[in-house]
């Protein structure tokens, strides 16, 4: 059964092939043959006044030289600018430096109330605090992405903005013992 149903679509496949075939390739239409004499009787001349060749105008054009202007024109780059002749002088304007304004580094936006050492460590931390929030920084490392801290003291730290690399200190603030009651 399997077979007999394998012929049957080869059997359609090939028809609807031949059919194409039989469409695409109309043998029915006629072919066309070119006839030479019939050129010849509808050739029309060209109005030109005097076919004669200008002799004068070819003579003219193999006497031509070519004359380089410097250039080498397989090459797209152009070449540099000839100097000037006669160079002109700038007028001179007397150069005034600008004052020197010294940089200022930003100061620390945060207060900087102490500083500590961990056990078995040899760098101190100093402690910052923003209001509610307090940062615990050790020498070498960034404060807020923007100070790296630099040297921890005992009265003071110094600090470099990273973005400018310019360098301050900030004092430490102590603040009162709260009264004891």
């Amino acid at each position: 059964m399997k077979q007999k149903k394998q012929l049957g679509v080869l059997a359609v496949l090939l028809l609807i092939a031949g059919g194409i075939w039989f469409i695409y390739f109309d043998h029915d239409k006629p072919t066309v043959a070119a006839d030479a004499g019939s050129a010849v009787h509808n050739f029309k001349l060209l109005s030109v006044e005097n076919p004669q060749l200008h002799n004068y105008g070819v003579d003219r054009a193999r006497k031509t030289e070519y004359k380089s202007a410097g250039r080498n024109i397989f090459n797209r780059e152009l070449p540099p600018p000839p100097p000037p002749k006669h160079p002109v002088p700038a007028p001179k304007i007397p150069f005034v430096p600008p004052a020197p304004v010294a940089p200022t580094v930003a100061p620390l936006p945060v207060k900087f109330f102490g500083y500590g050492t961990v056990p078995n460590s040899s760098g101190r931390r100093a402690f910052f605090t923003n209001g509610e929030d307090i940062y615990i920084v050790a020498e070498g490392e960034l404060l807020l992405n923007r100070f790296r801290i630099l040297k921890i003291g005992n009265a003071n730290l110094e600090y470099e903005e990273v973005s400018s690399g310019l360098r301050g200190t900030a004092n430490l603030d102590e603040q009162g013992a709260p009264p004891s009651a």
